[in-house]
């Protein structure tokens, strides 16, 4: 009776037919396009409030004096040395932090509950006593960078550090190495995916960290540029800024981005 039963037909996974790359890029590029040919037709037309949107003709009118005559380069590198500065301190320090829970673990059951405190506060809102500690220089703007990412690298790294295989670390000691051996060879090797896979976080919040700071009190930086223009109700000021911010902020998450990739793959290798 079997044998005269049709076989059902076997159901195919749906394949997903991915595009080429210069085909997404090309929508994005339409998108963007029509988004702002939309806004220029619509501020023209009286449908979009010009003085609170501002006009697209407008914001690049004022892109160019923003290059030209402004102080477009000393703002974009005031941000970017704080957020660059803040992003090494703060990853560098919460991994070496996270590293050294490894070597006690009384240690580590006595300044975790600190670590975790000190992630539950709102770091932002202690942003203008940093300031008023560190000064409206470029020292204020790092601490904040870098409390925004300590905590993340500590907490990511120490994942690490628990993770680490126990069989291994039994193995070195049975093969004669020391501790420091065993935390150069195993640990920290062990380690390196959790630090790495940390870095596209933490430049995005290191990132945060100095425009919050310029935000507060700061004579330079892209964050005091929207302020300024703000509180001057310069619309297409505030979106120039806005744009130069995202494009900075985009060039680094690449540049991260490229980095971890380089070393994922020296880790694999």
């Amino acid at each position: 009776m079997s044998s005269t039963r049709q076989a059902k037909p076997v159901r195919r996974l749906p394949v997903q037919r991915l595009w080429p790359t210069w085909m997404i890029v090309a929508t994005q590029v339409g998108i963007l396009v029509a988004i702002i040919a939309i806004w220029e037709i619509g501020a023209d037309a009286g449908l979009i409030d010009a003085f609170f949107w501002s006009k697209p003709r407008a914001i690049f009118n004022t892109l160019a004096i923003f290059f030209t005559t402004g102080d477009a380069f000393t703002d974009i590198a005031f941000t970017f040395r704080s957020t660059i500065l803040g992003f090494l301190i703060g990853t560098a320090a919460g991994s070496a932090l996270g590293l050294s829970f490894w070597w006690s673990k009384n240690y580590a059951a006595i300044v975790q509950p600190y670590i975790i405190c000190f992630e539950s506060l709102p770091k932002l809102a202690l942003a203008p006593l940093i300031v008023l500690v560190f000064g409206i220089g470029i020292a204020s703007k790092v601490a904040i960078a870098t409390a925004l990412t300590l905590v993340v690298s500590t907490l990511t790294t120490y994942a690490g550090v628990k993770a680490v295989d126990p069989d291994s670390e039994k193995l070195f000691y049975s093969l004669g190495a020391s501790r420091l051996q065993v935390f150069r060879k195993l640990v920290i090797p062990s380690c390196l995916p959790w630090i790495i896979s940390v870095l596209r976080v933490n430049i995005g919040l290191a990132l945060t960290g100095a425009i919050v700071g310029e935000f507060i009190a700061s004579q330079h930086g892209l964050g005091r540029a929207i302020l300024y223009a703000g509180q001057t109700y310069d619309i297409a000021l505030v979106w120039v800024a806005v744009s130069v911010l995202s494009a900075l902020a985009i060039v680094m998450y690449v540049t991260v981005s490229w980095i971890e990739r380089v070393l994922h793959k020296g880790v694999k290798g």
